[in-house]
């Protein structure tokens, strides 16, 4: 069986379960230890970040590198066109999904951190201690937006993230007015990278990630909660409807991280 090493909380590997779910493809979820295990992931696959896909003696690391590994070596229900005027435009729009809404989806997600305890506690994982969660909650948010000034995450940054998600996000309602998905009368690796990757923005309803029921339906405020991006939420609940299987039927390696076995 195929083995995915991921974070359940990563929009990279939520990438890569919805096309391993599209392709009708088992797998087993492997969650890793932040710290430990990403060490070891670097004994496995030559570098730290997740998702990894695991294919026998086959390690494949990186979002795209394993989608592209997918369709040369799973070739049924194919996500990469033939045509060359799609399969450019696929592979475009997957580029672009990547760098523009993985990395300012990010940026949301911080600044919602930030403002909003609730929605910050709820993001740690299941085991921390209630403790630690009130901790958490009950640091300032004008304290958090210092912090983040010292990592890169100014106030400005997070503030220019969420504009250019709107922009994003507007742009795609624009091209779903008219058709079904993104690039053909079918889905692609650029409905699934951009379904993923915008996770953070709005984290889907629905039994599909092992994630806290407070976090379902809950995103980015001014975007998550306003009518305006409606139709693409609307066009990704139905995705993920049709082809995303729910969270009980992949199964597991752990309820909770574990560190990676190297064989």
């Amino acid at each position: 069986m195929l083995e995915l090493y991921q974070f359940e909380m990563s929009h990279y590997a939520e990438k890569v379960r919805l096309i391993l779910d599209y392709k009708g493809l088992e797998y087993r979820k492997i969650n890793v230890t932040p710290g430990l295990g990403q060490v070891e992931l670097v004994r496995m696959s030559g570098q730290r970040q997740v998702p990894v896909l695991k294919d026998g003696n086959e390690v494949i690391a990186d979002s795209t590198a394993i989608a592209e590994y997918l369709e040369r070596k799973y070739p049924d229900r194919p996500i990469i066109p033939t045509d060359p005027k799609l399969r450019g435009l696929t592979l475009v729009m997957e580029q672009w999904a990547d760098e523009s809404i993985g990395l300012n989806a990010r940026k949301c997600l911080i600044e919602t951190m930030e403002k909003d305890p609730t929605f910050r506690t709820a993001v740690l994982p299941s085991d921390t201690p209630d403790f630690l969660k009130t901790l958490v909650g009950a640091v300032p948010s004008d304290l958090l937006g210092v912090l983040g000034f010292g990592v890169g995450f100014s106030p400005d940054v997070l503030k220019a993230g969420k504009d250019a998600m709107k922009r994003d996000l507007a742009a795609l309602c624009f091209i779903l007015t008219e058709q079904p998905y993104l690039v053909c009368d079918h889905p692609t690796l650029a409905d699934f990278a951009v379904a993923g990757l915008s996770m953070y923005v709005k984290f889907p309803e629905g039994n599909y990630l092992d994630i806290p029921t407070a976090l379902k339906g809950k995103g980015t405020p001014g975007i998550a909660d306003i009518g305006t991006f409606e139709p693409f939420f609307t066009w990704r609940t139905k995705l993920y409807a049709d082809y995303r299987k729910t969270s009980l039927s992949t199964p597991s390696s752990s309820d909770r991280p574990t560190s990676i076995n190297i064989d």
